[in-house]
């Protein structure tokens, strides 16, 4: 190939790229809607909703699919995890997710699911391809955050009556610890290398950061803001950036974000969003970080970089939940 032919394709490829948006990537980000029974579709390079789907009663968790193809939503009120086919909106079947699923994680995998039992006391383990369940865990009262550790070995669910993170093998679908945290704990949240979890917990106020090797917590971080009561600062969602550097922590009533140095686990800042902030999720390039207001009834959209907020998305009833598809 000559160097002008060449030169010609080089140009060529550059400026598909930049049309394409540079860097940018676009992703999509599903939101469900606790009170409108939906999820709204968010296009990330847009930051617009292009779509919004109807699911089952009082969706909350959700989560996408390893191949991207479909989203599953925690169909609270009925008793079901429904799965939605991402190319066309529609729910094309449901799981048998054992009474009142809230929130659930993916294998690895992708496939079992790892769900959280409400109303049951109990986490049930999904085949999801089979649509069978392979093991029905007792675990503590009003279970509901779910995180797995980033080689699928260790599961922990945290239940907001009993204030524990609960530490399940997932070979064997057994306990083999209890960790005892501040009062309603609400998410859980492993360390890119595993060797941490964060638990956030709602009425306690504080996020407790435990060695996972020796399953004792380390370290208890608590939240001042200006202005604000203590009693309306209630840790909820919990992400961590791929490099380990940062932690982002949705406040609940208090209307902030909370961004921490996760070396030293001191505050650094408070990032003020919409009502009732919940849920957070990253795009798969964590350039943006999107957080669910419920009262608001709308998303707030995070420059992670400049550690600002950018937009605000009007979606849906009580948004909750926040998945965010690569695919």
């Amino acid at each position: 190939m000559s160097r002008r032919v060449e030169a010609g394709w080089v140009a060529v490829a550059v400026a598909a790229w930049i049309a394409g948006g540079g860097e940018a990537a676009a992703f999509t980000a599903y939101v469900t809607n606790e009170k409108g029974n939906s999820v709204s579709v968010i296009d990330t390079d847009t930051l617009a909703v292009t779509a919004t789907w109807k699911v089952g009663r009082r969706p909350r968790g959700v989560t996408v699919s390893k191949d991207g193809k479909e989203l599953f939503v925690c169909a609270s009120d009925d008793d079901r995890i429904d799965v939605v086919d991402t190319a066309t909106g529609k729910v094309v079947r449901s799981l048998r997710s054992g009474p009142d699923p809230e929130q659930f994680i993916l294998d690895p995998s992708g496939n079992p699911l790892y769900v959280a039992n409400e109303d049951d006391s109990q986490v049930t383990i999904i085949d999801i391809e089979k649509n069978k369940v392979l093991a029905e865990v007792p675990v503590g009262v009003e279970p509901e955050g779910m995180g797995l550790s980033p080689d699928g070995k260790i599961l922990v669910n945290t239940s907001e009556t009993t204030n524990m993170a609960h530490f399940i093998d997932t070979k064997t679908f057994q306990v083999i610890d209890n960790v005892l945290v501040d009062a309603r704990p609400r998410f859980a949240e492993f360390s890119g290398d595993g060797k941490v979890l964060w638990v956030s917990a709602e009425v306690g106020g504080t996020v407790s950061v435990i060695d996972v090797a020796s399953r004792r917590v380390i370290k208890k971080i608590t939240f001042k803001i200006p202005g604000v009561n203590d009693e309306a600062i209630q840790p909820v969602g919990v992400r961590l950036t791929k490099d380990g550097s940062k932690a982002f922590i949705a406040l609940g009533p208090a209307n902030r974000v909370a961004v921490v140095d996760a070396k030293t686990y001191a505050v650094e800042k408070y990032l003020p969003v919409g009502q009732r902030v919940w849920q957070l999720a990253f795009t798969p390039d964590q350039k943006y970080l999107f957080t669910t207001n419920g009262t608001s009834n709308d998303v707030s959209v995070v420059d992670v970089a400049a550690e600002k907020v950018i937009k605000s998305i009007p979606v849906g009833l009580l948004p909750w939940g926040v998945a965010i598809s690569s695919k």
